[in-house]
């Protein structure tokens, strides 16, 4: 994925006092130079001194006047490869600069404002470019914190020969990189859902709305003579076909706790951090096997443009709701809720399917709100982070908890398959791990990923 943008160097305006700004160290240099030596021949009485005074002082005021009158028409673009690139990888910038006027350009500096988080601030010096012709340039980009971050507008420093004057024309066109939480390749396990997000039996539901015997339609090329309805071809007098059936998705929803309450520290390799990477793994990882996803947060807000049962697709479709779910959580940041009773609000309505969630630290209430949530899904697995484990050094002792009763225990008691998420901890792993504790629950479950049993 590449994006691209366009613009024309914009025109300083403010005339001698513009062109005066742009004087180099060394213009003003020859500039105090001439005057001082102008001002010396006058006390002293040397006219040879005060023609040299005056070349000096001449000599950055012409450069900067000649500069500023030159008129150079150029276009700059602008181009991200990719333009969504997951935390901790790089991205390329390729800048492009054309000379749409009849006449050569000089020495030109190219500079492109990015932010710090992305590296240090790129510049690149440009030969002549002649007329009609082209230049290209290119330089990465990384960060390993998640987020939008703004690249531009692209800035053209144009100098004179003897480095007197130097004056910056500004595109306005600018890009936007979006870094996405790290996503994560999980196995094929057996969790508590439909294999490969399709249901059978009572879920199946019809290609259209209405009766298989009661709304037939035409037949049409290449329908299958099996599906011919006979009955209704012999009243009609042309061939009648059945209405098709096809599966419904299994619906999963992915919780994501943002609670700022919940978690401790900062940073790419905080407990919050890993429970958005776990987040954007998990959704990618349902939307290949066919689930119907849906992102929900504790705040019960979801992805914009996401639909009743959330995102299903495939090819082209499935990818398009990966990157707007990415970029939902590339920039999703800690709420100031205390509970998680909204996100409860929203999964009440019915039977959710499968329910997975990413969780910081609880106490008894809000585990006894996930408890209700269970109960309004057909399975739920959650990834539990004590985000004092997180922030606490290796060699410190364990103080004691003020949350009173074991979430994980009223988790478990509650139906839930509960993982706790230690430091540095490998999401795949914790993946087997809800597997292998949910052959131990007296109910079994099907296949999620694609080969496994």
């Amino acid at each position: 994925m590449a994006q691209a943008s366009t613009g024309h160097a914009a025109e300083d305006k403010g005339g001698l006092r513009t062109a005066l700004a742009g004087l180099t160290t060394r213009g003003r240099s020859f500039l105090a130079a001439g005057v001082a030596a102008a001002i010396c021949a006058y006390v002293l009485g040397q006219s040879e001194l005060l023609r040299v005074g005056l070349l000096l002082a001449v000599l950055p005021l012409i450069c900067a006047t000649v500069l500023y009158r030159t008129r150079y028409r150029v276009a700059g673009s602008r181009r991200l490869s990719p333009g969504r690139v997951p935390a901790g990888s790089e991205a390329r910038v390729h800048l492009r600069m054309d000379n749409v006027s009849r006449l050569p350009t000089g020495l030109l500096m190219l500079q492109d404002k990015v932010p710090y988080v992305l590296g240090p601030r790129p510049r690149f010096v440009l030969d002549r470019v002649e007329a009609g012709g082209r230049r290209e340039v290119s330089y990465r980009v990384r960060s390993d914190l998640r987020g939008r971050y703004p690249l531009g507008p692209l800035q053209l420093r144009l100098t004179d020969p003897f480095g007197m004057c130097e004056l910056t024309r500004s595109f306005s066109a600018y890009d936007t990189l979006t870094v996405i939480p790290r996503v994560e390749a999980l196995p094929p396990v057996r969790l508590t859902g439909e294999a490969k997000g399709y249901g059978d039996g009572r879920q199946r539901t019809l290609a259209l709305a209405g009766e298989d015997d009661i709304s037939p339609r035409g037949y049409r090329y290449g329908d299958d003579l099996r599906r011919v309805h006979w009955r209704l071809t012999a009243r009609y007098g042309e061939l009648m076909v059945r209405r098709e059936e096809q599966p419904q998705r299994s619906r999963c929803t992915v919780l994501l706790d943002t609670r700022g309450a919940a978690f401790q520290g900062a940073g790419p390799d905080s407990a919050f951090e890993w429970a958005v990477s776990g987040t954007a793994s998990t959704l990618v990882h349902m939307l290949e096997r066919g689930f119907s996803v849906r992102l929900l947060t504790d705040t019960g807000s979801s992805v914009p443009g996401e639909g009743a049962d959330g995102f299903a697709g495939s090819g082209q479709e499935s990818a398009d709701a990966a990157g707007m779910m990415m970029d939902t959580l590339a920039v999703v940041d800690h709420s100031d809720g205390t509970g998680l009773s909204r996100a409860y609000e929203v999964v009440r309505g019915g039977n959710e399917g499968l329910l997975i969630a990413f969780l910081g630290d609880l106490d008894e209430e809000q585990a006894t709100v996930l408890g209700k949530m269970r109960r309004r899904s057909g399975g739920a697995v959650a990834f539990v982070l004590d985000s004092d484990s997180w922030v606490r050094e290796p060699t410190d002792v364990p103080g004691p908890s003020d949350r009173g009763a074991d979430p994980l225990r009223m988790l478990r008691e509650a139906g839930w398959t509960a993982v706790p998420v230690p430091r540095g901890a490998s999401l795949a792993d914790l993946w087997r791990e809800a597997d292998r504790q949910r052959t131990h629950a007296p109910t079994a479950g099907t296949v999620v990923g694609g080969g496994g049993a």
